[in-house]
């Protein structure tokens, strides 16, 4: 499973980046018109970098997966793949407000996916494993993220750069190290 979810996330930051068409000219101005679709980019290779290294670490607390754990993980890395096209959307629209909203549903959805895919590997490895340990019983940045995008995708309707800003700001939350996986994996391994 987590080979599979490794080539399904490089195919689709590679997807992505095929979105990035070269500029029409050979100065800095001619990187203006593309920021737009650049800035998505970037923001959306973090976010799937996030879900990779996240899914990396919890599937190595895990002793065990079985069908409903792969269904899960389908559900999430269909929601992912859809992180490519509303990528591209929102990149190539300038921010408008229906692309950038349907970004945040799509980034909405994905963190309900990977709640889904937690719960199910919980469920699966015991309240007395190493994940549940790692997981805890509050997961604060999981309602915060959720809370974010909940909040961005009718802001995106009103100003699309606050939605923007809000998707941005989960997304450096997330790049803040989140310790709980590896502490569990420092455990086990002294």
């Amino acid at each position: 499973m987590e080979a599979f979810t490794d080539g399904v996330m490089a195919i689709l930051i590679t997807i992505m980046v095929l979105e990035l068409h070269t500029p029409e000219g050979i100065d800095l101005d001619a990187l203006r018109p593309l920021l737009p679709v650049l800035l998505t980019y970037v923001l959306s290779f973090v976010y799937l970098g996030i879900y990779w290294n996240n899914h990396h670490h919890m599937l190595q607390l895990c002793d065990r997966i079985d069908g409903k754990v792969l269904w899960a993980n389908l559900h999430l890395l269909f929601w992912l793949s859809l992180i490519t096209f509303g990528t591209g959307w929102m990149g190539a629209s300038e921010l408008a407000p229906l692309p950038t909203s349907l970004y945040g549903a799509v980034l909405l959805m994905s963190a309900i996916a990977w709640t889904i895919l937690q719960r199910r590997l919980l469920a699966l490895q015991g309240p007395g494993s190493r994940l549940a340990a790692a997981v805890g019983s509050r997961d604060v940045k999981a309602w915060v993220s959720v809370g974010g995008y909940a909040a961005a995708i009718p802001l995106a309707f009103m100003e699309p750069w606050i939605a923007a800003g809000l998707y941005a700001l989960v997304a450096l939350l997330w790049l803040i190290p989140d310790r709980r996986f590896e502490s569990q994996l420092q455990v086990a391994g002294s």
